[in-house]
């Protein structure tokens, strides 16, 4: 029944769902808003993630307290408000960033200098509007998740591993990128896709910076001015299958490139070579 009234209820309007996946606006959300803002917020996400995981893992009890100040905070304010706070609530706080010695104003004017100690300034609403405050905030967010994500797939690998490499006179950073890394991947990848699929969906809370270049905007914007906002719904529905489908087969690919050598497909592989073996030499 379920599938019939796919096909006879006409209030699905597939026709003009099709009509407005393909609009010029929609097609420039879904590019830009969509794929680009996941895209950069990921690999910003995934490196800054990666870095503080290893801050937290250090025996810098400083860095161990900062990485530990920052997953907590990033992890526990919901990506709406925050991406709220960063287009809008900065903007009205700080119309200008100053970047120049701590106290600087303060400072020149008790001394009674001519300068203020500020090397340069920025407007704050020109790095915090539009998709740069969009790919800003879910990168921050997604940080805080990649981070805890990345130290698991650390702590996943054997100790012995990393006292093996130090015995060959490997540094530190030589054993964490040479060594701790390529094996944590396996450990690591899987959830990282999941983050990459949730963050097309989580580009939708971009109207909250504000961005209106983006797909969902878009496709309901069409929706409601024609009065059959579930034509709209509808369109957005199958684009982001379409991205996430996509996106689920590279994972796969990925998976099974960073998990070669473990798992049944391994033991399998193995066990059928030593049948193999075993039949030939019975059958000298």
């Amino acid at each position: 029944m379920l599938v019939s009234s796919f096909v006879t209820n006409p209030r699905w309007d597939w026709a003009l769902a099709g009509q407005i996946m393909v609009q010029s606006p929609v097609v420039e959300g879904l590019l830009k808003g969509t794929v680009f803002v996941t895209v950069a917020a990921m690999v910003i996400g995934v490196a800054l993630g990666t870095t503080i995981a290893v801050a937290r893992l250090s025996t810098n009890p400083v860095l161990r307290f900062l990485s530990f100040i920052y997953t907590w905070f990033f992890r526990a304010v919901p990506r709406y408000v925050l991406l709220a706070m960063i287009g809008v609530g900065l903007g009205y706080l700080y119309s200008t960033l100053d970047i120049g010695l701590p106290f600087g104003q303060q400072l020149a004017g008790w001394l009674g200098l001519s300068t203020d100690l500020t090397f340069f300034s920025l407007d704050v609403k020109a790095i915090t509007g539009g998709l740069v405050g969009g790919i800003m905030g879910l990168a921050l967010s997604e940080a805080a998740y990649m981070a805890e994500i990345a130290r698991a797939g650390i702590l996943s690998v054997d100790k012995g591993q990393t006292e093996a490499a130090q015995a060959l006179g490997l540094s530190r950073a030589q054993t964490m990128r040479r060594i701790v890394l390529p094996q944590a991947m396996r450990v690591i990848v899987p959830p990282t896709g999941n983050e990459t699929i949730a963050m097309v969906k989580d580009t939708s809370l971009l109207i909250a910076v504000p961005v209106i270049t983006e797909l969902y905007y878009q496709t309901s914007n069409f929706g409601f001015r024609l009065f059959k906002p579930m034509a709209g719904f509808v369109a957005a529905t199958i684009w982001y299958l379409v991205v996430c489908s996509l996106l689920m087969v590279v994972q796969s690919y990925v998976e099974r490139y960073f998990g070669r050598g473990f798992g049944e497909a391994h033991v399998g592989k193995q066990t059928n070579r030593r049948f193999a073996r075993g039949g030939g030499m019975g059958g000298a």
